[in-house]
């Protein structure tokens, strides 16, 4: 007959409570090392992952630097045949003759100017400061400014400035002219990275970029 062992309510308050806390123990156990095995695959994984990239980074440096190299020759041509002259062209494209086929070579260019730019804008604010504050003109003189404001890196963007010599231009008036004609001519554009962009034409006839970054990739 077996023996059993009979619990007061106090013992089993008692015993209920150790066994909570040991569960608590073992699940807080059990997560430790769930977090430990995690951390490990996470470490083997980007361990395996980063190489591969950099490889991947390295070959399409080559190949980048190999299809600009070889479409400087025919860009070269281009110019000797239709009698070109440099002309500051940013972008290229050419075309397969069955017209199936299409890469875009060029650089971005970041907008800067030299320091002659902020005399040409005190010459404008000058101006647009000095109009009645009308409802008419307070509009104007709202959108002048806006065209006036800055990037995040200190400089004008240049299709602002197009739209500045076009109101300048309705305005008619020398001393906003001038200001703007000084803005533009301080404008001295940097060239920044070189892209490359490759299309071909799918059996609707429309041009489906082919995707040359990892982000695009499907």
């Amino acid at each position: 007959m077996e023996n059993i062992v009979k619990m007061t309510a106090e013992e089993l308050k008692d015993y209920e409570a150790y066994k909570k806390a040991q569960a608590a123990k073992a699940a807080k156990k059990q997560r430790k090392e769930n977090l430990e095995t995690y951390t490990k695959m996470v470490d083997e994984q980007v361990s395996i992952t980063i190489p591969e990239l950099q490889s991947l980074a390295e070959q399409l440096s080559l190949v980048k630097s190999a299809i600009f190299e070889n479409f400087q020759s025919l860009l070269d041509m281009k110019k000797d045949v239709l009698k070109m002259t440099s002309n500051g062209q940013r972008s290229h494209t050419f075309t397969s003759s069955d017209g199936k086929m299409r890469i875009e070579l060029g650089v971005y260019q970041l907008d800067n100017y030299r320091d002659t730019v902020n005399d040409g804008i005190a010459m404008v604010k000058e101006y647009i400061t000095s109009l009645a504050e009308s409802n008419e003109t307070r509009a104007l003189v709202d959108m002048v400014l806006k065209l006036l404001s800055k990037d995040q890196k200190g400089n004008l963007k240049a299709s602002r400035v197009l739209q500045l010599r076009q109101i300048a231009e309705e305005v008619n008036n020398e001393r906003f002219i001038e200001g703007v004609e000084i803005i533009m001519n301080s404008y001295a554009p940097t060239p920044s990275k070189t892209f490359i962009r490759a299309f071909v034409k799918d059996d609707k006839g429309e041009w489906k970029g082919i995707p040359l970054s990892i982000t695009d990739a499907e």
